[in-house]
């Protein structure tokens, strides 16, 4: 593998990672009023990490795995306690859905600009 292989394997693991986690935080904001919902989520740098470990391609989504290998999806803890067991807290999700969905942008930004360089290079 090439050193430019591992550099856009390393921002396609990051990129479906956001997306996985954008899914996530979103599902738990539309279940903020199901009666025993968990708020679920996944570990952002440590799920990056062992995508790099692994090496391998990424896969379908299943019910409860992450499209990247290694990013186990896992349930947040409350921050406060519901009478109907829901665990999600709104304003939590959607401060996590905003920093991701920034973090999100800014690796396409990166890329992007790793791709016009890359390409002025190879043109002159």
């Amino acid at each position: 593998m090439t050193k430019l292989d591992g550099l856009f394997q390393f921002h396609q693991a990051a990129l479906t990672l956001h997306a996985e986690r954008q899914k996530l935080i979103a599902s738990n904001i539309a279940n903020a009023d199901t009666p025993g919902y968990k708020a679920r989520d996944i570990d952002f740098v440590s799920a990056l990490k062992n995508a790099q470990a692994s090496q391998s391609k990424l896969q379908p989504l299943s019910a409860d795995k992450s499209a990247v290998p290694g990013a186990e999806v896992m349930y947040r803890s409350a921050v406060q306690r519901s009478v109907d067991g829901n665990t999600v807290d709104i304003d939590v999700e959607r401060a996590q859905f905003a920093e991701n969905a920034i973090r999100y942008e800014a690796q396409v930004m990166f890329v992007t600009g790793q791709i016009k360089s890359m390409l002025a290079a190879i043109q002159g």
